[in-house]
């Protein structure tokens, strides 16, 4: 795999507060890493080092094998950027700002590509920049990154103020670059977001990546919820290995239990004879709030 984003042992320091310590990923072209966190985690300062706008304190940071510091007007025409927050310039018609966009970054005018995302995502680009809504300001800036041919696409919550059918929209969107072969980093708080579209996530904590893998490898972290339900009182669950949080109410239980432990399971409530047995694998929000909740 090309790594396309890679970041070795990145540091920030603002006066006597350390931002980043040690945070280390990278990207590969054709997938999309998310990059998760608490705000003030350090999501956004990393963000703003590969853009060549802050400088880091210690470390390395490459996008293309080039410094994201020292190269970063080479960088920039290889790259699309969302931010959470999107400012225009408000005498300018929606197209035009896109068209604005689109040229800034470099990329050749694509019209054909530009109008399909326009009228995907429902957007009037006749009206004044200053009439739009945070949703509509939103789409703007999607729509001149999607049009644009770049080779890494840095999304930081793109989705903001956007409602549950256009977020559908930029899911289909991300999976047609990610099958073109492109490198997309992925910095939300939708986490079923990034967890419908990132192969890997990076989990980062006080400056910290603190687990960084793929989805099911994370998920081998944490344990599974059981729904069992027998002819008789499955006690023998009561003194298994490996069993946690159990409830038992006549011949139902409800318990936690690690991904591997299935084999085990079934051997000890067998005897009962089984009606119903249900397993449900945690979601990356209970990943997530495993990492910080009582922190």
């Amino acid at each position: 795999m090309t790594k396309v984003v890679e970041v070795k042992g990145l540091i920030k320091n603002f006066k006597s507060t350390q931002a980043l310590k040690d945070v280390t990923f990278h990207v590969d072209a054709g997938e999309v890493l998310g990059y998760i966190g608490p705000n003030g985690a350090g999501k956004s300062t990393t963000i703003r080092i590969l853009l060549g706008i802050l400088h880091a304190s210690g470390g390395e940071a490459k996008i293309f094998g080039k410094d994201v510091w020292k190269d970063a007007i080479e960088i920039h025409k290889r790259i699309a950027y969302v931010p959470g927050e999107v400012n225009l310039w408000p005498n300018l018609s929606g197209g035009e700002v896109i068209d604005l966009f689109m040229k800034l970054q470099g990329s050749s005018a694509n019209k054909k590509r530009r109008d399909e995302l326009i009228a995907k995502f429902e957007l009037n680009p006749k009206k004044k920049a200053r009439s739009y809504s945070k949703g509509n300001r939103q789409k703007i800036a999607l729509i001149a990154a999607l049009a644009s041919d770049a080779d890494l696409y840095i999304f930081d919550e793109p989705t903001s103020g956007l409602d549950p059918l256009m977020e559908a929209v930029f899911q289909e969107e991300v999976a047609k670059i990610k099958a073109a072969g492109k490198a997309i980093l992925l910095s939300s708080h939708i986490l079923s977001e990034v967890e419908r579209l990132c192969d890997r996530v990076a989990i980062i904590r006080q400056g910290e990546i603190i687990e960084e893998g793929s989805l099911e490898e994370l998920r081998h972290l944490t344990r599974y919820q059981y729904h069992v339900e027998t002819r008789e009182r499955p006690s023998s669950l009561e003194t298994l290995d490996g069993v946690y949080d159990l409830s038992i109410e006549g011949s139902k239980a409800v318990f936690q239990a690690e991904s591997d432990k299935v084999d085990s399971i079934l051997q000890a409530i067998l005897p009962y004879h089984v009606l119903k047995l249900e397993s449900q694998p945690p979601t990356l929000e209970e990943l997530f709030m495993r990492h910080y909740e009582g922190k």
